[in-house]
């Protein structure tokens, strides 16, 4: 994957575009029983010019959640770690990855956005008491 374009081309041939910004893109994911799971990927810059993606899905509100709680989990990941952004005002969790374009190729980004939409449902469920939040 050499740039954003490539990603948007990979992806939307495997599936419908919710979003199809500039610099943003998202899909939804079936994930277990019937429920689905939005995925955003986006491009993002570094200081020097280099290029990565962040592929994220929500996972639910900050509420309730504790940083060491957070950490601990970043900790424990191969692939994900938690992250905490803005939704409408309020501070919402999120399972984020970011991946250069140099080091990503296209079936490694079809199992992050499949591994990181089912941990974001599978988390969704855990701290809602099954509910789906978003």
């Amino acid at each position: 994957m050499q740039n954003f374009e490539h990603i948007r081309s990979h992806v939307g041939s495997r599936h419908t575009l919710r979003t199809n910004d500039p610099y943003l893109i998202s899909v939804e994911l079936d994930v277990d029983e019937g429920r689905r799971q939005g995925v955003y990927l986006a491009e993002l810059e570094d200081g020097s010019g280099l290029s990565y993606l962040r592929i994220s899905t929500p996972v639910g509100p900050f509420t309730g959640a504790t940083g060491e709680r957070c950490l601990r989990f970043n900790w424990e990941q191969r692939t994900g770690f938690l992250a905490v952004s803005d939704l409408a005002g309020s501070p919402y969790l999120q399972l984020c990855e970011n991946r250069p374009y140099a080091l990503l190729a296209s079936d490694e980004l079809d199992r992050i956005i499949v591994t990181l939409g089912r941990l974001g449902d599978r988390l969704e469920r855990t701290i809602s008491s099954g509910a789906d939040l978003f």
